[in-house]
């Protein structure tokens, strides 16, 4: 069965998303180099790099990426665009590579193409989207027994995490603030792709704006993104990225992968053979990630780089030069 129309939207917002994103690190980090040689560099607490239009640049560019990767939720499955933020580390990672002479090891080759295979297998074999024509819809999804199960267990083990394991635990043990980010980034993306098909919807002709369930959504967007971005900078402050990344990683799409079956039913349509293809995709791309973050600074490390995460939506962590 071949893809239809939404899914192919879909999969060319999200691979755009991905190229935008992993360049804007690039242009970012030129404009952070060019800013830190006639300023005072980000490291040491300057903000030379505001002046610097090269670093905005590179801001304009994640914005357009990030706005891609929003717009990629309203026409294809989570299952389809969640794995597929992986791609940015592969633009990144090339790019690096060519303009900032950053040496590509042979395993972050190896690391680029299982992300490339890995994508390619989901792509193939992703489910259908299915057809919406009202918010109301989506709220009557979210409003089904079995959602309100997961989202209920969701807020409770968050609720549990914070109030229990974070005060004794959490500046020890990287999963506690990575549980949290991961756990409300799967209602993050259920939201977004609620969100985003009523913004879809409107600009149809359709106005979705009149319907409480819309502006419920936004709410619920907002706030778990903030709480996402709260724990993930605890973690980031605390723990080595190049760990903290492809844990995070299979976290979130694992999560985000089950609200989506759960709430959308993906895989109702599916065999079970197209399912195995997608979940072995899904753990290429793992394992190509692993590798490039474990091997991203061979040949080349250099101390004091300080991780920055991209998006509630878009859970891959670069470095930025200090």
């Amino acid at each position: 069965m071949g893809m239809s129309s939404d899914n192919i939207h879909g999969l060319v917002l999200a691979v755009s998303s991905s190229i935008f994103i992993g360049s804007s690190f690039i242009i970012k980090k030129k404009g952070l180099i060019k800013a830190g040689n006639t300023g005072v560099r980000a490291g040491a607490g300057g903000f030379s790099y505001l002046h610097e239009p090269l670093w905005w640049a590179g801001m304009i560019t994640m914005i357009v990426g990030e706005v891609a990767n929003f717009a990629a939720y309203a026409y294809a499955p989570a299952i389809l665009v969640t794995p597929l933020g992986a791609l940015s580390i592969i633009f990144s990672a090339v790019l690096a590579h060519f303009i900032l002479a950053e040496k590509l090891h042979i395993f972050g080759v190896l690391g680029c193409v299982l992300c490339m295979v890995g994508s390619v297998s989901i792509v193939l074999h992703a489910p259908q989207e299915r057809l919406i024509t009202s918010v109301k819809q989506v709220w009557h999804l979210a409003t089904e027994p079995g959602f309100l199960v997961y989202a209920c267990i969701v807020l409770i083990v968050v609720a549990v995490l914070i109030f229990q394991y974070v005060p004794h635990y959490g500046k020890t043990h990287m999963v506690v603030y990575v549980g949290i980010c991961s756990l409300m980034g799967s209602l993050t993306v259920m939201s977004v792709k609620a969100l985003g098909i009523a913004l879809k919807l409107t600009f149809e002709g359709s106005n979705q704006f009149i319907y409480f369930e819309t502006w419920f959504f936004t709410v619920v967007v907002i706030g778990c993104c903030l709480m996402q971005i709260n724990y993930l900078n605890k973690a980031l402050d605390t723990f080595n990225t190049a760990v903290i990344s492809p844990v995070y990683y299979v976290m979130f799409t694992s999560f985000t992968i089950l609200a989506s079956m759960i709430m959308f039913k993906d895989w109702d349509s599916q065999n079970g053979s197209q399912i195995v293809t997608q979940l072995c995709g899904f753990v290429t791309i793992l394992s190509g990630t692993f590798l490039l973050h474990k091997t991203k600074d061979m040949g080349n490390a250099t101390p004091g780089e300080t991780p920055v995460f991209r998006s509630p939506t878009h859970p891959i962590v670069q470095s930025n030069p200090r």
